[in-house]
C-alpha cells in the first residue's frame, strides 16, 4: 500500500530542485511519515509538485545509494529503516538554511501571536505512567476493575441498532440527545433534588467545559467571581483567563465562610458535596445562609456537585439547587467523574434564558457533544446499570475510605487536618521543616505519588507549601496500607 499523504514543497529559485526533493523526503523519514508504507510512486510524485517524473526517479535513486530507500520490484520504493541514525539523516541534507535558527524564527512568530497568559497558570501536575507506581495516590483516575465494560458494550451495541442509529447520526445541530436528557430528569438530577424542564438542560463535555461556557457568557474585566481558598485550579484559571477579578474565599468547617467578601462578588463557585480539595462537606445552615446571602448582595452561585454520590458515612445532603427559590443557583454536573473521565460528558442546569444563551455559544465551538456516547450513556442509564455501577463504586469507596483513614491514623495521625464524611481523597497538612514538593519528589523515588497541594492555593504562602492531597481511588485496597507507612518512614527520614 502506498502513502496517499499530499506532498508540496515551496521551492526556492536558489537551489536546485532535486535538491529540496531529497531533502523534504529525509525529513519526512526521519518524522516517520512514510511507515511501512510505499512513498508516492515517481509518476504520483511529480504530479503532486509539478516537476518532470526524472527528476523525482533521479532523486530517489540517489537516495536508494546512499541506503535511505530500497525497491521493491512492482511496489516501489520503501524507507530503508534499519539505515537511518539522526546523524546520517542530517548529513545527507545539502540545505544551505540553518535549520536551528529556522526553528528559532518559527517560535518566535508564534509567540508574538499566542497568548502568553496560558503558560502563566499553573496546573496539576501527574506523571502519564502514573498506573506504572506501585503505590499511586493519584487524584482523578478510576479503578479499571470496577468499569462495567459488559454493560457499557451492551448499551453500545443497542444504540447501534438500525431503529436507533437514525437518532443520532445525523448532525444533531445544537440539539442534545433527547433520551439523555429524559434520563437526565428522572433518573439523575431527583437524586440530588431537582426537578427542571427541558429547556433548563444542556449537555457539555465535562464540567470544565461548562464552566469554560460561564465564564466566556458571564465574565468581564468588571466581574469579580469567588472561590474556594484553597480550591479548584481549573475554575481559577478559567476565570483568570476571561479576565474576571479572583476572590479567594476562606472556608471553615461547615465550607465557604459568610465573610465581607461575599457583597463584592457577582458569582460564588462552589463545591458544597466534598469542597475541592479539602473533601469539607457544607452543612445545611450554611448553605441557607449561602443562598440568603446570594439574594441580600445580589451574587449568583455556581455549584459544581462535585462527588456528590461519594458520602461513606452519611447520606448526601440537599444541592444548593434544591434549596433555590429565586433562580440564583447554577448547576453543574457530570457523568465522567462517576462513569469514566474518559468519557467527557457533563450537564448544566440553569435558568432557560442562560441555557439558551450558552447553547448558542456551545455551537460556535463544538456544536453538541458526540450523539453516539450521548445515546449510550442514556441506554447505561435508562437499563439500571448507572445505579448498579454507583453501588458498587460506593461500596469500594468506602472499603477503601475506612482503610485508607485507619492508616493514617496509625501511621501518620499529625498529618490530619479535619475530619470528612466522604469523597475520594484525603487532604493532608505536613510538618513545617517539610514542603509538599520535596516530600512528593522523595515519595516518588519509592514508588509513591502523591499531589503537592501548593497548586490549590491562589494566594501562595509559606503555610500553603505544606498540603498533600492523597487519593485512593486508582489503588487497590491492599496497597494502601503499606503505602502509607512507606511515606510515614519517608516523613520520619525528612524530618531528622
Amino acid at each position: 500500500m502506498r502513502n496517499e499523504r499530499l506532498i508540496h514543497i515551496q521551492f526556492s529559485p536558489e537551489r536546485s530542485l532535486q535538491e529540496q526533493i531529497k531533502e523534504h523526503v529525509l525529513e519526512n523519514i526521519k518524522q516517520g511519515v512514510y511507515g511501512d508504507k510505499a512513498l508516492p510512486s515517481c509518476r504520483k510524485m511529480a504530479s503532486m509538485l509539478r516537476v518532470s517524473r526524472n527528476t523525482v526517479v533521479l532523486v530517489y535513486e540517489k537516495l536508494v545509494d546512499e541506503g535511505f530507500l530500497y525497491s521493491h520490484q512492482r511496489s516501489g520504493y520503501f524507507a530503508n529503516h534499519a539505515e537511518q541514525s539522526d546523524d546520517l539523516l542530517q548529513s545527507a541534507k545539502t540545505s544551505t538554511l540553518d535549520p536551528t535558527n529556522a526553528a528559532g524564527a518559527q517560535a518566535q512568530f508564534w509567540a508574538q501571536r499566542l497568548d502568553n497568559q496560558l503558560n502563566q497558570h499553573r496546573n496539576i501536575q501527574k506523571p502519564a505512567n502514573w498506573n506504572h507506581y506501585p503505590y499511586p495516590f493519584i487524584y482523578g483516575q478510576p479503578d479499571h476493575s470496577l468499569f462495567p465494560l459488559t454493560q457499557w458494550r451492551e448499551c453500545g451495541r443497542l444504540a447501534q441498532r438500525s431503529t436507533v442509529i437514525h437518532d443520532w447520526i445525523s448532525d444533531s445541530i445544537d440539539a442534545d440527545d433527547p433520551q439523555l436528557i429524559k434520563q437526565l430528569q428522572a433518573n439523575v438530577l431527583p437524586k440530588r433534588g431537582i426537578s427542571a424542564q427541558t429547556d433548563e438542560i444542556l449537555i457539555t463535555i465535562g464540567t470544565q467545559n461548562s464552566l469554560y461556557l460561564l465564564a466566556n457568557l458571564l465574565v468581564s474585566a468588571e466581574t469579580t467571581i469567588g472561590i474556594e481558598e484553597p480550591g479548584y485550579p481549573d475554575v481559577r484559571n478559567i476565570f483568570a483567563h476571561h479576565q474576571a477579578r479572583i476572590s479567594p474565599l476562606p472556608l471553615d468547617v461547615q465550607g465557604i465562610a459568610l465573610s465581607k467578601q461575599l457583597a463584592q462578588c457577582d458569582y460564588v463557585y462552589t463545591t458544597p458535596s466534598h469542597q475541592v480539595p479539602t473533601n469539607i462537606t457544607m452543612s445545611l445552615p450554611r448553605r441557607e445562609a449561602l443562598l440568603k446571602a446570594a439574594e441580600q448582595h445580589d451574587f449568583v452561585i455556581i455549584e459544581d456537585d462535585y462527588e456528590s454520590e461519594v458520602n461513606v458515612v452519611s447520606l448526601p445532603s440537599p444541592s444548593l439547587k434544591s434549596l433555590d427559590t429565586q433562580g440564583r443557583v447554577i448547576y453543574v454536573g457530570s457523568l465522567s467523574k462517576s462513569l469514566s473521565p474518559g468519557l467527557r460528558l457533563g450537564y448544566m442546569v440553569a435558568d432557560k434564558h442562560l441555557i439558551a444563551a450558552a447553547r448558542k455559544l456551545r455551537r460556535l465551538m463544538y456544536r453538541h457533544p458526540p450523539t453516539n456516547n450521548q445515546r449510550t450513556s442514556a441506554l447505561f442509564i435508562s437499563l439500571g446499570y448507572y445505579d448498579s455501577y454507583l453501588r458498587k463504586l460506593r461500596a469500594s469507596y468506602i472499603e477503601k475510605w475506612t482503610e485508607m483513614r485507619q492508616a493514617i491514623d496509625r501511621f501518620m495521625p499529625q498529618t490530619v487536618t479535619h475530619q470528612t464524611v466522604g469523597g475520594s481523597s484525603f487532604w493532608l497538612k505536613l510538618p513545617s521543616s517539610i514542603s509538599a514538593q520535596t516530600f512528593a519528589e522523595e515519595a516518588e523515588k519509592i514508588g509513591v505519588l502523591v499531589e503537592p497541594g501548593d497548586v490549590h492555593f491562589y494566594h501562595q504562602s509559606p503555610d500553603s507549601q505544606h498540603y498533600v492531597r492523597l487519593a485512593y481511588s486508582a489503588i487497590s485496597r491492599e496497597k494502601i496500607a503499606p503505602g502509607i507507612e512507606k511515606l510515614a518512614m519517608l516523613l520520619n527520614t525528612l524530618s531528622a
